[in-house]
């Protein structure tokens, strides 16, 4: 495909293409313009993903190509306070910091409970103000040059989330990121960024939530540089419930030192469109890592997950466990690979997806992988795809319950190992207040047809 039509294709960055071209992009960060502009280079070479890459087999992007966005603004904080609360969010967490449309919004953040020498800004602030800091961590983990979604953010960001725990800090309270996208005249797109890093013996849990107050139609492409030093542990959590009619593509990539523990939770209820990767890269002996998902999708939503774990050094372990409910119509994707380096001696590698589909109409394509260049390891890898066990809603039948009670109660059943593992109390408890809502819904609504 010539570059004259992958640019057609991508027509709906026209916007940002004057706005680049023009100088309006930088936000007084001129020594990111050769960043900026390595990275637009890169996604008008290569243009939007097509289904015929291998990655992108089940995922159809051209929808993107064909909605006219526009780059979002910062609506009035007023509005946006009163739509952050009719989301449920802002409490989960004694500090908060937030983004609206793309935008720190520092008139809704507070983060008092913040221990002292912990850098909490805007990323926007970071880069015009400490460019030694920002130059050390930006687009030095996330790969702009083969994640074309990765080179539209690095390419157009405007704002998000910086955060540095000093050496041998621990947070005892978690720390909430909020991005909210507020509904507009026409379509909008935005381009958070985040970097997250935490010195040698720190600790840390922090949560990330993607949303809308409103069934509007956008764009979220977010990007979160996870950069953990030696003996590091950081609890990390997203919540991606973005409108029904949005579409949502993200990358989290995370970089481990020696001995260092993350733990992922990720949790995809919504969004028309969404693509979640997860990426972390085990370059310290020791290191371990643990990526637990729940994706849920009904109607005609299409969910995408795809996952990656690098073995680089010797002794570490991972594990992975993804779970997909899909109904309606819908559509679910699950794509990890654990790849293990020659050097990766005594790795210790597990991976598994279950997916539970609610309706004939459903269909989920999952493809665990193993790659591995290294004879003394222990790895494995499986997957599974079934419906509701005739026997237990018998069973429960049986015992009193409808059958509209039975089917939601065997369903939160199966997402429950994945929110039980949630460590924040606040978010696991409003994860299963939501959950047992939304299986009850889904059962009437069946009953009723």
């Amino acid at each position: 495909m010539e570059a004259t039509e992958r640019l057609q294709e991508g027509e709906f960055v026209a916007a940002e293409l004057r706005r680049f071209r023009a100088g309006a992009a930088d936000n007084g960060q001129g020594w990111t313009r050769g960043l900026r502009e390595a990275a637009l280079e890169r996604f008008l070479e290569r243009g939007l993903p097509t289904t015929k890459e291998e990655d992108w087999k089940y995922t159809n992007v051209s929808p993107l190509a064909r909605t006219p966005f526009r780059p979002a603004r910062r609506e009035e904080s007023r509005v946006a306070a009163e739509r952050l609360a009719s989301l449920g969010l802002a409490w989960i967490a004694e500090n908060r910091l937030v983004c609206i449309n793309g935008h720190f919004a520092p008139e809704l953040s507070f983060s008092e409970q913040v221990p002292g020498g912990v850098k909490v800004a805007s990323l926007r602030t970071i880069l015009s103000r400490e460019r030694e800091l920002g130059e050390r961590f930006l687009a030095q983990y996330a790969d702009y040059q083969t994640h074309p979604f990765v080179a539209l953010n690095t390419a157009f960001m405007q704002d998000g989330v910086f955060i540095l725990i000093p050496k041998g800090t621990v947070l005892t309270k978690p720390i909430h990121l909020v991005f909210l996208t507020t509904r507009a005249e026409h379509p909008l797109v935005s381009y958070p960024r985040n970097l997250i890093v935490l010195e040698e013996h720190s600790q840390a849990a922090i949560v990330e939530t993607y949303g809308s107050p409103e069934q509007g139609v956008y764009l979220t492409n977010a990007v979160t540089e996870v950069v953990l030093g030696d003996d590091a542990v950081l609890d990390h959590t997203k919540l991606e419930r973005e409108s029904r009619n949005a579409y949502h593509f993200a990358t989290l990539q995370v970089h481990q030192g020696r001995g260092t523990n993350f733990f992922s939770h990720l949790i995809s209820t919504g969004g028309s469109l969404v693509r979640n990767e997860v990426n972390t890269v085990l370059a310290g002996e020791g290191a371990e890592c643990t990526l637990h998902g729940l994706f849920i999708g009904d109607g005609t939503q299409h969910v995408d997950n795809r996952t990656r774990i690098d073995h680089v050094e010797p002794h570490c372990s991972s594990r992975e466990l993804y779970k997909g409910i899909l109904d309606g119509a819908s559509q679910g994707v699950f794509n990890g690979k654990i790849y293990v380096h020659p050097r990766a001696v005594k790795t210790d590698a597990r991976q598994t997806n279950k997916n539970l589909l609610l309706s004939k109409d459903a269909t989920i394509n999952t493809k665990p992988q193993l790659e591995i260049y290294n004879n003394d390891v222990k790895c494995t890898h499986g997957s599974t795809i079934g419906q509701l066990d005739a026997q237990a809603l018998f069973y429960l039948r049986a015992r009193g319950l409808g059958e509209e009670q039975a089917r939601s109660l065997l369903t939160y059943a199966f997402a429950s190992e994945i929110v039980a593992d949630v460590k924040i109390e606040r978010v696991r408890l409003q994860l299963e207040n939501w959950l047992l809502a939304r299986f009850r819904e889904q059962g009437s609504a069946e009953a009723r047809a």
